[in-house]
């Protein structure tokens, strides 16, 4: 019986933490999006929309899966 090469490096571990720093990658970069809007805010008074955008994007789809998977659940 042969393994492939693929499923010996991507066991169940490798998943999951491709998972969760995945999503602290995510959770980090709304966080530094949403802090570089406010600092461009209050340093210049600059309203940079697109970085609220990013970051309430973020926020927003985040609450509605977690909103979803657990009524699907």
């Amino acid at each position: 019986m042969t393994v492939s090469i693929l499923n010996r490096l991507a066991d169940e571990r490798f998943l999951t933490h491709r998972q969760r720093s995945t999503s602290i990658a995510g959770m980090f970069t709304a966080a530094l999006a949403l802090c570089l809007f406010l600092y461009r805010h209050y340093a210049s008074g600059v309203w940079n929309l697109d970085l609220l955008a990013v970051g309430a994007g973020f926020v927003l789809l985040k609450l509605a899966l977690m909103a979803w998977y657990s009524l699907t659940d």
